[in-house]
């Protein structure tokens, strides 16, 4: 499984993070600082599902052997990013994870909350 989201995977998530110059350009099309065209959107979810293509593993799912990709990002290039991987026979998924709070009193007598996320699966973009 590939990861196409801008943050690096949970350990034992079993996600492969891409690296160096991948890493860059794959944050480089999830980034958004003016609003996109339809066709830049649409440019975009195919510049990164090429990526995913390039870096493919065989995995094991429910419906039998896929190629799966952990995507996430504006929500409005999930849609067209979910489109571009399954027409490179990719299936997209997104992480589940839950928020754990924790309290923490500190040395001075205040209390801090501190939230975890822990990764508890994934969901299948159906």
């Amino acid at each position: 499984m590939i990861n196409l989201t801008q943050h690096p995977a949970a350990p034992g998530q079993g996600v492969t993070d891409l690296t160096g110059e991948e890493l860059k350009a794959l944050k480089l099309a999830l980034t958004f600082d003016v609003r996109p065209t339809t066709e830049e959107v649409e440019e975009r979810a195919d510049f990164i599902a090429e990526l995913a293509y390039k870096h493919r593993r065989l995995t094991l799912n429910e419906a039998g052997t896929a190629f799966i990709a952990m995507i996430g990002g504006a929500p409005y290039l999930m849609a067209p990013l979910e489109r571009a991987l399954r027409a490179r026979g990719i299936e997209p998924v997104y992480s589940f994870s839950t928020r754990v709070s924790a309290e923490e009193t500190q040395p001075d007598g205040s209390i801090r909350k501190v939230n975890v996320f822990r990764h508890a699966g994934f969901i299948s973009a159906t």
